[in-house]
């Protein structure tokens, strides 16, 4: 029998979705379980969006241009001018998905055998992007007790070799929640300048940052106009992660034009995906304003009750939807399987994403879980019971011990 490819056999699995077999099986063993596990909100697509795809004007589904359809592009640049974004649709390349402009930005930037340095704990599928591109992803480790704030410059620097072409972040961030600072992105913007390096950045967040603080993109930074690429997704700011659109954005006309090379080899992006996308700029601003003041109402309800727990902590995120919390367990991942496999509380429980798997550091992460705070209040406080109970019988508990 031929073997698989290398790249077949060292493609990391997800580690968000590797616990799905055992949650199918306490499914099926009649268990209610509370997926804490992955960013799939449960707030509703605005209307706008859905009005579009039931009343499709055309007969025929046809491709779109490569880069997209010119009308969104068009209709895009406007919303991302809101933030003091200014790009012209020609900066603009709709993707399938945030995802697909991941992998188009590093197969466009970087060759088989580049470094790229990303501040961990990361969004765990930067790993296997990176492998899809053959590029050598190098951690620079952050830390839950500075809530994961930014690394200081020199960890980055001591980390630089002739390989090192990139520097990647996502902010607000997944899976720490944390929000970049204009100073921090200052910070990075004179690493990028003094290394002459690429700058890409996953802003698919930007819609959801509390406290009054500032959501701020790399393409406010002057002077790296031509090393900054945004990557996007209609995903989570819409709550419509099934549809599949995201974006590349960047001044850099030679960027450009490698991207849509590989734009052009999968044809184009889905048609009624953007369609749906292009009716959704029109969403009312009251609808954000709910969904955030919904998303905060639940990060204060999860952290207080973790903080509460003992031998628990969690900092407080500023953005997205998720926070890391450190618990008291030999092992996250061996906690994780065990709340589907062995535990109950009158017949619910948790499902969470150990954090392992968003470190590239071994060994790292080992006692933490990143909780996506997605499901209504209700159904947060059923969770938090099933893992504070989880958390009093849990046999591989490491309270005793502190």
């Amino acid at each position: 029998m031929p073997k698989i490819s290398d790249k077949a056999t060292t493609m990391p699995a997800s580690p968000i979705r590797k616990l799905v077999p055992f949650a199918e099986k306490a499914k099926k063993e009649g268990k209610k379980i509370y997926h804490l596990n992955i960013g799939q909100p449960d707030i509703e697509t605005p209307e706008v969006m859905l009005n579009a795809i039931k009343n499709f004007p055309y007969k025929i589904v046809e491709y779109s241009h490569s880069a997209g359809i010119e009308s969104y592009r068009r209709k895009l640049a406007t919303y991302y001018s809101k933030f003091g974004i200014n790009v012209t649709f020609e900066e603009i390349m709709i993707t399938t998905g945030g995802s697909e402009a991941i992998e188009i930005a590093m197969m466009t930037c970087l060759n088989e055998g580049d470094e790229v340095l990303i501040p961990e704990p990361f969004y765990a599928n930067y790993n296997g992007f990176s492998k899809q591109a053959g590029v050598i992803v190098k951690p620079v480790r952050s830390f839950i007790e500075t809530g994961f704030a930014l690394p200081a410059i020199e960890e980055f620097e001591k980390q630089i070799t002739p390989k090192t072409k990139a520097i990647m972040i996502c902010n607000p961030g997944n899976p720490t929640g944390y929000l970049y600072s204009k100073q921090e992105l200052e910070s990075l913007k004179n690493l990028v300048l003094k290394y002459d390096l690429y700058l890409f950045s996953d802003e698919v967040y930007r819609e959801f940052c509390y406290d009054g603080k500032e959501y701020i993109s790399v393409m406010h930074l002057k002077g790296i106009e031509q090393n900054t690429i945004l990557l996007d997704s209609i995903s989570k700011r819409y709550s419509a992660c099934g549809a599949r659109i995201g974006a590349l954005i960047c001044k850099n006309k030679e960027v450009m034009a490698g991207a849509l090379k590989f734009a052009q080899a999968r044809l184009s992006p889905p048609t009624f995906g953007q369609y749906a996308a292009e009716a959704a700029i029109d969403t009312p601003k009251e609808y954000f304003a709910n969904v955030k003041k919904e998303y905060v109402a639940r990060r204060d309800y999860v952290i207080e009750r973790l903080n509460r727990m003992s031998g628990v902590f969690c900092p407080k995120p500023s953005g997205a939807f998720y926070c890391i919390a450190s618990l008291p367990v030999d092992n996250s991942d061996n906690f994780c399987q065990w709340l589907l496999e062995s535990f109950n509380y009158n017949n619910q429980t948790v499902m969470l994403a150990p954090a392992s798997g968003f470190y590239s550091t071994p060994g790292a992460g080992e006692d933490e879980v990143r909780i996506a705070y997605v499901l209504n209040l209700d159904d947060l406080k059923n969770a938090m019971d099933c893992l504070e109970e989880a958390l009093n019988k849990y046999p591989g508990s490491t309270k005793s011990k502190k």
